[in-house]
């Protein structure tokens, strides 16, 4: 029987190891730390309430800017996911006239489900469910002093990676996010604003 020199040995485990570690990077699903990066669009729906018993229609309006994203599959099919962003800064049109702005940032958190989680598929759609928090900030109001209070609402989510390599993909993503916020005029409630707007993103993700 032949047996193998130590440096063989070692040399083989080397391999082996290096393969099963390259197996792992490539497989999408469990114990992937992963953001995604990109450019979203926050587009509130139409007809976002009224202020002041009916006096004021509210129209938010669209804004687009930078976002990211930070994840973890703790399974091949399910994962977690945060949607953060610098805060966006929303111009507020009354009766037709933009007369109000706000920033307001919206970090979401998902559970997500990956069907195809735990294959080499290079295409990797996902959807997720969750919870929103808004914080507003810096509200401006032409006509007085305007204040919009913090909201806690249901988020859903669609997306797929496209993949490129072990690390980089495409990605695509859209979130529904139910915004809605108490607003008040000089301290005096005015009405409920309904934003619930829809965020798409377009951008990079990268795994860890």
């Amino acid at each position: 029987m032949r047996h193998l020199s130590l440096p063989t040995l070692l040399a083989t485990g080397l391999a082996a190891a290096t393969l099963a570690v390259s197996s792992q990077a490539v497989a999408y699903g469990a114990g992937d730390f992963f953001t995604r990066v990109g450019v979203a669009n926050i587009a509130p729906k139409s007809d976002n309430g009224s202020l002041a018993g009916g006096a004021f229609a509210v129209d938010a309006q669209d804004k687009t800017d930078f976002a990211f994203t930070l994840g973890y599959r703790f399974h091949d099919k399910m994962g977690v996911e945060l949607l953060a962003a610098l805060p966006f800064e929303h111009d507020i049109e009354l009766n037709g006239d933009n007369l109000a702005s706000t920033k307001h940032l919206p970090p979401t958190l998902t559970l997500q489900y990956y069907p195809l989680g735990g294959s080499d598929s290079q295409v990797q759609p996902y959807v997720g469910a969750g919870i929103n928090y808004t914080r507003f900030s810096d509200e401006s109001l032409a006509i007085g002093e305007l204040e919009l209070d913090d909201s806690w609402g249901a988020a859903a989510q669609v997306g797929v990676d496209l993949l490129i390599d072990d690390h980089w993909a495409l990605n695509a993503a859209a979130w529904y996010l139910d915004i809605d916020t108490d607003a008040s005029i000089n301290g005096a409630g005015a009405g409920t604003v309904e934003i619930d707007p829809m965020v798409v993103m377009a951008g990079l993700s990268y795994r860890f």
